[in-house]
């Protein structure tokens, strides 16, 4: 999505201009239909109670800035935004055993997954693109955002498309199997 910046923010007919239409796959027919329209839909006005859990709206060079600030231990532009020890601690796992094994998330996620302080962080490599210690979050509205500090790589997929399901579509797997598959050592 594009957007104006963080949804608690306020939006001005310039900024909401430049969002986009969101659509989603209904499951019964397969048919794409329209989720939040760029004009006039819920994404368009600042929400009445901004929350920094969910509904951020951004631009992809802003989203790309928040992750090279990620990468950077909380610097972007030579200014200190976050300290490093809050950048550590939101991408450190601070689920117990027994947290994992009583979550409603997708079954088996806690098995290679674990959760910092608002990101999810990679605990056990089970496939190219999942090495640990890589961190970010897939947005069920379409956005997939991860950083990875061993690569100092940080990319961000946004398809204007909400999920299905509880699972990555298959554009999320071939996108981050894309991106490690292009690391020329």
């Amino acid at each position: 999505m594009s957007g104006a910046g963080l949804s608690g923010l306020p939006r001005t007919a310039a900024t909401a201009g430049r969002l986009v239409t969101g659509y989603w796959t209904d499951p019964l027919t397969g048919a794409v239909g329209v989720y939040d329209a760029a004009q006039g839909g819920q994404w368009s006005r600042s929400p009445a109670f901004p929350s920094a859990a969910g509904g951020l709206v951004s631009t992809a060079d802003d989203f790309l800035a928040f992750g090279q600030m990620m990468l950077n231990q909380g610097r972007h532009a030579g200014e200190r935004i976050l300290s490093r020890a809050t950048v550590e601690t939101m991408t450190t796992d601070h689920l117990t055993p027994e947290q994992k094994a009583v979550s409603g998330m997708v079954p088996g996620y806690f098995d290679t997954y674990g959760w910092g302080f608002g990101v999810s962080v990679v605990t056990r490599r089970n496939d190219v693109a999942e090495p640990v210690g890589r961190y970010g979050w897939d947005g069920g509205l379409g956005t997939s955002w991860f950083a990875d500090p061993r690569e100092d790589l940080t990319a961000i997929l946004m398809t204007q498309s909400a999920w299905s399901s509880p699972s990555p579509p298959d554009v999320c797997r071939d996108f981050w199997t894309g991106v490690y598959q292009a690391i020329d050592d």
